[in-house]
C-alpha cells in the first residue's frame, strides 16, 4: 500500500530515550529516537526481537513514560499532563489491541466491548446502543452473549477491536494483533483494519508479518534501540 497521507503528523517524537534498570545495571532500550507518525495511516514498527518496538508503542500510547525525551499528540506534550489527567486523555484519545486480547474471561462479548465507555462516564444504554453498532462492523452481531472461552482466536481479535474503537479513538496501537492467529483469520483482520482505516481511524502496529506489513501505508523499521533510516 502505498503512501497516501495527506493529514500531516499525529504523533511527534523527540529525543525519546528508555532506560531499565535490571540486575546486570543499566539496560538502554530507546535511544535517542526522533520520528513523526502521520494521520490517517496503518504503519506497521518492525524489527527483530529486542529491538525496542513494543516499548515504543507502550510509551506512544502512554502506557509507560520515557527516562527522557518527549511524545507530542498534535502539540500537546502527553507527558507534562498530571497522572489523572494522562489518564483521561488516553481513554479518549488512545485504543488498543494486543496479541492476546486482554478480554476479561469473566465477561460475554458486549460487556467487554462497552467497558470503556463506562469507565469514561457514558451511559449504561448509549454504550450498548454503540457496542451493538461496532460489532455488528466487525461481525459479531451474533456473539454478543458469548464469553471468550466461547469464541475462536479471529473472534476474540475482533471483539478487541470493537473494544479499541469504543471511544472514537484518534489511534489505535496494536501489539502483534495477528500473531496468535492463523493465516486466514490474520488476513481477514487486516482487511478489517484496512476498512476501519478508510473510514479515518490510524493504526500504528507492531509485527513481524512482512505480507501483512507489505500492505501498510508505511514500514518503520527499528533495530538496536532506534529507527532505522
Amino acid at each position: 500500500m502505498k503512501n497516501n497521507s495527506k493529514m500531516g503528523s499525529l504523533i511527534r517524537i523527540e529525543g525519546l530515550n528508555k532506560f531499565f534498570s535490571t540486575p546486570g545495571g543499566s539496560l538502554h532500550v530507546l535511544k535517542d529516537i526522533n520520528f513523526s507518525f502521520n494521520k490517517g495511516e496503518i504503519t506497521a514498527l518492525m524489527g527483530p526481537s529486542g529491538a525496542g518496538k513494543s516499548t515504543l508503542l507502550h510509551i506512544m500510547g502512554t502506557l509507560d513514560r520515557p527516562t527522557s525525551g518527549e511524545v507530542t499528540y498534535e502539540e500537546k506534550n502527553v507527558f507534562l499532563m498530571p497522572n489523572e489527567e494522562l489518564a483521561g486523555f488516553r481513554n479518549r484519545t488512545i485504543g488498543f489491541i494486543f496479541q492476546f486480547h486482554h478480554l476479561m474471561p469473566e465477561f460475554n462479548t458486549m460487556e467487554n466491548t462497552i467497558m470503556p465507555a463506562l469507565i469514561a462516564g457514558v451511559s449504561h444504554r448509549e454504550a450498548r446502543q454503540k457496542a451493538g453498532r461496532l460489532l455488528d462492523r466487525v461481525g459479531l452481531s451474533d456473539r454478543v452473549l458469548h464469553k471468550p472461552g466461547e469464541l475462536s482466536g479471529g473472534e476474540q481479535q475482533r471483539a478487541a477491536v470493537a473494544r479499541a474503537l469504543m471511544l472514537d479513538p484518534d489511534v489505535v496501537f496494536a501489539d502483534e494483533p495477528t500473531g496468535n492467529l492463523d493465516t486466514q483469520s490474520g488476513e481477514n483482520l487486516l482487511e478489517l483494519l484496512m476498512e476501519l482505516n478508510a473510514g479515518g481511524v490510524t493504526f500504528i502496529m507492531v509485527t513481524h508479518n512482512e505480507s501483512l506489513a507489505a500492505q501498510c501505508h508505511s514500514i518503520v523499521k527499528m533495530k538496536d534501540g532506534k529507527i532505522m533510516g
